[in-house]
């Protein structure tokens, strides 16, 4: 390691890391994967890099352990020459990790008999490290992604026009029919859809559309205001106020909206402070954030009204599902536990398969939500989603799904519909119970399988089969990856690594260090460590029992860090980085001061225990999230703004 290192320093941080990592196979598998075959393997990486960029981590790299997931389900034989890698003699495995691949796939590229779990998860690793590398995207994968988009609004016309068809259909028996799960015809899913119609009634009878608490987002707004300036109505399309009346949902008291009834001399008619009412919608807009390597996520900006409504909404929906006896089991959005665990019992015993939906929240359509909605839900469900959105060149795209990402009824209604139509499809009681639902993370009875995708399928959801697994002994669901039990989940590197000191690259990195070294990669661990040194100077360790990011174990000069005795804690504090927001202290007006801690304020301390949810539905950076030092109590005065976090020393 250290001579290949020091024979060409030119190598750049990305191929030394996954030089590292690839000394710490050696010592890990020493048997199959010796100090020459490091050598040789860091050779072709650095080669392949210089040719190709770094597109051959990105990108080439995990096309390859695509192929090997897709062996480990039996679905498909590895072919080194069709994936761009030289081969083996007189075998199909490539010469890149051959070593390692020998010890799992036989050469004509099956699955051997008995594979090792250790060697799949450290191929797995290697290849997927940097697969979800947030590098730049170009405009044609903006493109690209807008595309996508807009062809998934295409293929809905057909499937809501026979949705449409059937709506009488369905809503004319409201007989709870058990499905027998066979076949997906035009019979069936008449059938199908008045099981899902009845469940979600029975769910929902007694849930109060009204009883929400309205708020906003964090996130941007396509009507452009401000973090501040949300609270100031200008717009409010008549479609909300028709369920949620303005004074009821969108001012502190009544004597807010009499106060704001003072006429506008600036206006010359009208009254000051009351929003226009009847307008037409504004529509959503759509901006593209960082996924990974292989480009952008579409997210849509929600106007400001609809945001408000929506938030609560969905908040109050979430929690009716995580505590309903029909549901709570089964459907769940805060914890990715079950899911999980689901994962490795099925990689264990082939019991359970785990499903994908591919395009998820864009398949879910308006028909499908009035056919399987009703009352005052499905009412209100309308009333607050947008009708189209704003692409970055202008044009306006209708939509005839129910709720683009961006939407904070998007993931909810997602998972309630997959779980009603999956549940109503169901042939037994048993197979009922076993269904897991995590947004577009789905977990059936292995038997069941072939059935869910096809009841899926035809209510226009769309499954992305090179992600569902169904055979063999792999699975993957939320974030875990297991083979025959045993976790292979690789650590995946999402942050792009920048030598300028940056709050979000100091807490990601530290994280990834430290998951490494959980996984004996101790020369990456070190690897890592000397670049945060570099910039940020000494580190803490997590043996100072400090609640700000550290290393696991002890790094050089770690006793340096300087420190003092408290004596009120009685305990010694060290000066040491942590992750700080900084506040923007803004002035608005006393009613809008009001409205904010009515939504916000009071709901301050159960939010943080909780973690913050995305207007998509995701959770955030948890490692990021839980080292972010709030220096005060909830302020109605006070902003944070998204992404930016700074380093600042302080004493703990």
């Amino acid at each position: 390691m250290v001579i290949l290192m020091d024979a060409n320093n030119r190598l750049d941080k990305s191929v030394r890391l996954i030089a590292a990592m690839l000394h710490d196979v050696s010592r890990l598998h020493g048997s199959l994967f010796d100090y020459h075959s490091c050598i040789k393997t860091c050779k072709k990486v650095e080669k392949r890099v210089n040719m190709e960029g770094i597109g051959f981590l990105t990108k080439t790299m995990p096309r390859l352990c695509k192929t090997f997931d897709r062996v480990l389900q039996g679905e498909t034989t590895l072919n080194a020459n069709e994936l761009g890698f030289d081969a083996l003699p007189d075998s199909k495995l490539p010469r890149f990790l051959g070593e390692l691949f020998g010890a799992v796939l036989d050469k004509d590229g099956a699955l051997l008999p008995n594979p090792c779990g250790e060697v799949v998860r450290t191929i797995r690793t290697l290849l997927l490290c940097f697969y979800k590398y947030e590098v730049p995207f170009s405009t044609q994968q903006e493109s690209r992604v807008l595309e996508a988009f807009k062809q998934a609004e295409t293929d809905l016309e057909t499937v809501s026009s026979y949705l449409d068809s059937i709506q009488d259909d369905v809503k004319n028996n409201n007989r709870y029919l058990i499905s027998t799960g066979r076949n997906t015809s035009a019979d069936e899913t008449v059938t199908v859809a008045r099981n899902a119609r009845k469940l979600l009634y029975e769910v929902f009878k007694h849930f109060d559309v009204r009883d929400i608490n309205p708020r906003h987002g964090p996130g941007a707004v396509s009507t452009g205001e401000r973090l501040w300036d949300k609270y100031l109505w200008t717009n409010i399309s008549e479609r909300i106020t028709d369920v949620y009346p303005l004074d009821e949902y969108y001012y502190a008291s009544l004597g807010h909206v009499c106060d704001r009834l003072e006429p506008d001399p600036l206006k010359g008619s009208g009254v000051k402070g009351i929003p226009a009412l009847g307008c037409k919608d504004n529509l959503a807009r759509i901006v593209f954030v960082n996924k990974d390597s292989r480009g952008p996520r579409l997210i849509s900006c929600e106007p400001v009204d609809f945001q408000w409504i929506q938030q609560g909404l969905g908040r109050a929906i979430v929690r009716h599902l995580e505590e309903h006896h029909s549901t709570k089991w089964n459907v769940h959005f805060t914890d990715q536990g079950p899911n999980q665990r689901g994962a490795l019992l099925g990689s264990m015993t082939g019991r359970y398969a785990t499903l994908d939906l591919k395009e998820a929240s864009d398949r879910v359509s308006l028909s499908l939500v009035r056919l399987l909605f009703q009352g005052s839900l499905l009412e209100a469900l309308e009333a607050c989603r947008t009708t189209g959105t704003r692409a970055p060149n202008g044009e306006e795209i209708m939509f005839r799904k129910f709720a683009p990402m961006g939407s904070c009824l998007c993931f909810p209604v997602l998972a309630v519909t997959v779980w009603s139509l999956l549940t109503a499809g169901a042939p037994d009681a048993d197979t009922r119970d076993s269904i897991l639902v995590y947004g577009d993370d789905v977990i059936v009875p292995t038997a069941y399988a072939e059935t869910a995708m096809k009841i899926l399928e035809s209510f226009g959801l769309k499954i992305n089969r090179d992600k569902s697994c169904v055979q063999g002994l792999f699975r993957e669901s939320c974030g875990v990856d297991a083979f025959q039990g045993t976790d292979v989940t690789p650590v995946r590197f999402r942050t792009v690594w920048a030598e300028s000191p940056s709050a979000e690259v100091y807490a990601s990195w530290m994280e990834y260090a430290n998951s490494l070294y959980r996984r004996r990669y101790y020369n990456a661990y070190e690897e890592i460590v000397g670049w945060l040194q570099s910039v940020y100077g000494l580190l803490p360790h997590s043996g100072m029992g400090l609640t700000c990011p550290a290393t696991i174990a002890v790094t050089a000069g770690a006793e340096r860090i300087k420190r003092r005795w408290n004596k009120n804690l009685q305990k010694f504090e060290y000066r040491v980085r942590v992750i700080h927001s900084p506040p923007i202290r803004k002035k608005i007006d006393g009613w809008s001061m009001l409205l904010r801690w009515f939504t916000e304020g009071r709901n301050y301390c159960q939010s943080r225990n909780e973690g913050s949810m995305h207007p998509d539905g995701g959770r955030a950076d948890q490692a990021l999230l839980h080292s972010i030092e709030s220096e005060a109590p909830f302020s109605v005065g006070s902003y944070t703004r998204r992404g930016a976090s700074v380093l600042a020393h302080r004493w703990r």
